[in-house]
């Protein structure tokens, strides 16, 4: 009979996978009977002596493993091992300029003196038995004082002397705060924040503004510890506020010298009538933001910049403090409404417009935006604000947020809403406007009567105005 081609084609498909199947069970039947012979060759030669030439598996011994050395942490530079070691505070004791090496206690007593590990004896340990390095404390370091443990008896009887001190009274407390607003009307005073001195060229040939910032004089103390400041100036131009520049910082100095020239170019003649010079005044400090002294402005045509001989004009103005434009103009009035849905524990929050805001910056507007935060027993539990509204005094916001009330917190009773309206800067710290509480022990006036009247209508939304103060 007659074969088909498939057919065949299947047969020695059939025929191929049937031998390789036969292939690998012998190989692995072969393996197996491999390590059972090679068992029993290892069992068999236990008691011949170590000269015989049977070798024992390597796969049964099993060594020892070493304890791994700690990696140490070394310089990308491929320098000796360093530690991590805390900036230097700048207006702190020992306090050197930025750049300068100050010697880190955690490296001097963990690195031998020459800064590197290797060869002569290590002042951090001597050779023990099998080589181990036992721990030597430096010749040169302090002894280290102890911390002290309090007993039981001993807390009872510290307590009672810490609780018997007598309370601050009220008379006390309105005395500081009466002390606190006589300085800073003092800081308002002209002069009291000092003077800076500057000069003015304007090169028409080459279209170049030429500053000098020269000098400051007679500036406050913001480091109450050694009575100094560590100051430095910012400049940018109004009201572009393109143009930015800084000078260096002087340390534990009211009465820096600086002498620093900065060019502007492609400045034409006819843009100097609209350019504003702002000076802003600062505090350097490590750790936190830097201190505001204060500021100045000075409008380019109010000055005589035509001078052919390019002679530079020395100008010497009183620095001002940034909360003063504020007092003269009030701090305006915003819109809020809230609606309080107690089945859900939720808080609806609706930022819908502020109006009447000072006059932030010299073109007569604000860049201003809102910061709201959830209290609840006094402590802020949720963070809310919204987008920046730029070159308006009279922003319109309507933005919507959401507050999940936590669930100890039974009702509206010990929550409270507080708001910031802050100017936005790019140069310096954004400063606050004007604040707004709603709920808790301070809430008075028009924000008592809001906060009442939403938490006795609930799931209603309720909008009001309100002004904003200090």
């Amino acid at each position: 009979f007659a074969v088909s081609t498939p057919a065949i084609v299947g047969i020695c498909l059939g025929a191929s996978l049937f031998l390789v199947l036969t292939a690998a069970v012998t190989c692995v039947c072969y393996r197996r009977r491999s390590h059972w012979s090679q068992g029993h060759e290892k069992l068999g030669g236990l008691g011949k002596p170590r000269g015989s030439g049977d070798k024992p598996l390597a796969m049964q011994q099993h060594p020892r493993p070493c304890p791994r050395r700690p990696t140490a942490v070394k310089s990308p530079a491929g320098g000796p091992p360093q530690y991590l070691k805390k900036s230097p505070s700048p207006t702190g004791p020992g306090k050197s300029p930025p750049g300068a090496t100050t010697p880190s206690p955690t490296k001097d007593a963990r690195t031998p003196p020459g800064g590197h590990h290797g060869g002569g004896t290590s002042p951090t340990g001597i050779p023990g038995p099998g080589g181990a390095t036992l721990p030597v404390a430096p010749a040169a370091a302090a002894p280290a004082e102890p911390a002290r443990l309090y007993t039981e008896s001993e807390r009872s009887a510290v307590q009672p002397a810490l609780q018997s001190a007598p309370p601050v009274s009220k008379e006390e407390l309105d005395a500081n705060e009466k002390n606190a607003r006589r300085q800073q009307q003092l800081l308002t005073e002209p002069g009291q924040l000092g003077q800076l001195t500057f000069k003015l060229r304007y090169r028409q040939d080459k279209s170049t503004l030429v500053v000098t910032v020269v000098k400051c004089k007679n500036l406050p103390a913001k480091d109450p510890g050694l009575g100094s400041c560590d100051p430095y100036v910012k400049l940018q131009l109004l009201p572009d506020k393109q143009h930015k520049v800084k000078t260096r910082v002087l340390r534990k100095s009211r009465d820096p010298q600086y002498d620093e020239d900065f060019t502007f170019y492609g400045i034409n003649a006819n843009q100097l009538q609209s350019i504003t010079l702002h000076f802003v005044v600062l505090s350097f400090d490590r750790y936190s933001r830097d201190d505001i002294i204060g500021e100045v402005f000075c409008t380019l045509s109010s000055v005589d910049l035509s001078n052919k001989d390019n002679h530079q004009q020395m100008l010497t103005k009183n620095i001002l403090p940034r909360s003063l434009k504020i007092r003269s103009q009030g701090r305006g009035e915003i819109l809020v409404s809230l609606c309080w849905q107690p089945a859900a524990n939720r808080l609806t929050v609706v930022i819908l417009k502020a109006r009447n805001l000072p006059k932030m910056d010299v073109t007569g507007l604000a860049d201003p935006y809102v910061k709201m935060y959830l209290l609840v027993g006094g402590q802020r539990v949720a963070k809310k604000k919204t987008h920046v509204k730029k070159r308006t005094l009279n922003p319109v916001f309507n933005e919507s947020f959401v507050l999940e009330v936590p669930a100890g917190a039974e009702g509206l009773e010990s929550v409270s809403l507080e708001f910031l309206l802050l100017d936005w800067d790019r140069v310096t710290k954004n400063e606050v406007i004007g604040r707004l509480e709603l709920g808790g022990s301070r809430c008075t006036g028009s924000a008592l009567h809001h906060w009442n009247e939403v938490c006795n209508s609930p799931r209603r939304q309720i909008a009001e105005w309100h002004k904003l103060r200090e």
